[in-house]
């Protein structure tokens, strides 16, 4: 049995606007709409195909513009001492990327770094599609725990997930 091809394009489509350049719609709606329609491993290999298709076309676009940004800065690239973080990130991009999918972190910053750092377009994708591949259907089972009933319940919203409101603030006297 073959998905609903309009399902798939929508999908695809969704996931590759949600995840290109600095997104600001969320991807975990539609995945956790769409995981009881189309299948946890469909909806998780269409929403990861949109999402490596962005990676390569952010790298495409982003690339050129940090190195001229770069170039225009300093004169040259590369030169200088490196912090920590970039010359970690150098030795591991694909691992640093693959893993940042495990962390609270938003993604951009790890985006950011792989363009000024120069890892290539493959690898970047690779580990964008290693960080997501596995989420897919962790995001699906939170969101069937979260709203069971998608669709008949309540709208799911990013702040449903975990949040600084869950941190221990300390509170004013009153």
């Amino acid at each position: 049995m073959h998905p609903p091809a309009t399902a798939t394009v929508l999908l695809f489509a969704y996931a590759f606007l949600s995840n290109v350049a600095l997104a600001v719609v969320p991807h975990e709606p539609a995945i956790i709409w769409y995981g009881p329609r189309l299948g946890v491993w469909v909806t998780t290999l269409i929403a990861t195909a949109g999402t490596m298709l962005a990676a390569v076309v952010d790298h495409r676009l982003f690339v050129p513009l940090i190195r001229r940004i770069a170039l225009r800065g300093s004169g040259s690239v590369g030169q200088g001492v490196r912090p920590w973080p970039e010359r970690l990130f150098r030795r591991f991009p694909f691992g640093a990327i693959a893993l940042s999918g495990l962390t609270p972190l938003p993604f951009f910053p790890f985006k950011a770094l792989a363009f000024a750092t120069g890892c290539p377009a493959g690898k970047y994708a690779a580990a964008v599609a290693a960080r997501c591949l596995p989420l897919r259907p962790a995001c699906m089972a939170r969101g069937r725990r979260a709203a069971p009933g998608m669709g008949h319940g309540r709208p799911v919203r990013a702040a449903d997930g975990p949040s600084l409101r869950m941190a221990w603030w300390p509170r004013a006297a009153s």
